[in-house]
This record gives C-alpha cells, structure tokens and sequence, in this order.
C-alpha cells in the first residue's frame, strides 16, 4: 500500500518537473501554465500555514508568481511537509486542524484527510499545465506516478 509520504515524495518530484520545464520554455507564449503551477504552489502553502496553526486569510490562492518565487515556495512547501510528515504518527493523523476558508467559514477536518487532499490536488492543475504546455506547441511533462517510480 502506498503511503502518504511516498505521495509527497511523488508530489514534490513531479512540482521539481514542472519548474524545470516551465523555465527550459520561458518566456511561454501564454502564461496560463504558469499561472495554475503557481496556484498549486500557493495551495499547497495555505494548507501547510492551517495545519501549522496560523491564519492563512491573508495568502493568496490563485496569484501570478514568477518562477523564481515559485522556486522559493516549493521548497518552503516541501520542507515544511517534510517536516510534518517526518512527526506523523499513528496518534496525532487523526487530530481534528482547525482552519477558515478563503470565504471566511470555519472548518475542522483531520491532518491525515488534509494531507490527502494536498497530495492529490496538484495531480488535476499539473495536468492543465500539460495541456497548456500541448496548446502552445510544448512536449508536456512527464509525471506519471509510474514514471516517478522508475526514476526513484
């Protein structure tokens, strides 16, 4: 059974893929696959500022960021994953984050379903940064778990 910190490992390996090859092809004719790259990065931030027990009301979740702020923030969000996920345990992945939305709404939901969701949301916006890359005449990255696996 796969776990949660083999998905973070896969999620910060294909985040490094997309970088590299949104700066092999910058300037891109659109700045679109860019724009959902940096969404992720910045979910990814907001997710790891709730379960560190901070206000996220002020971050961003769709921003234009460079990519070399892009480049700082995943490897911020990576270390501060790798950080969590190096103290996960058995006792507190249950524990009950308490966070508000980007609408303002209160919400309370386990570490270990959030984690969930941050390891697989970025799969959807990396596959609109292939398509985006498709669109503009790019090969688009690959990033299959299966090849992650191989390249492990």
């Amino acid at each position: 059974m796969i776990s949660l910190k083999r998905m973070f490992d896969h999620l910060h390996w294909a985040n490094q893929q997309i970088l590299k090859t949104l700066k092999v092809n910058e300037p891109l004719e659109s700045h679109k696959a860019r724009q959902f790259f940096s969404h992720i990065l910045c979910a990814e931030q907001v997710w790891l500022t709730r379960i560190q027990g901070k206000d996220s009301s002020k971050l961003p979740i769709w921003a234009d960021v460079g990519l070399e702020d892009c480049e700082k923030l995943l490897k911020l969000n990576e270390e501060g994953f790798s950080e969590i996920l190096t103290n996960l345990s058995e006792e507190n992945h249950i524990v009950l984050v308490q966070y508000k939305n980007s609408k303002g709404e209160e919400f309370q939901t386990s570490l270990i379903d959030i984690l969930t969701h941050v390891a697989l949301h970025g799969h959807y916006h990396r596959g609109q940064v292939n398509l985006q890359l498709r669109g503009e005449g790019m090969e688009p990255v690959g990033i299959d778990f299966i090849t992650f696996v191989r390249e492990s």
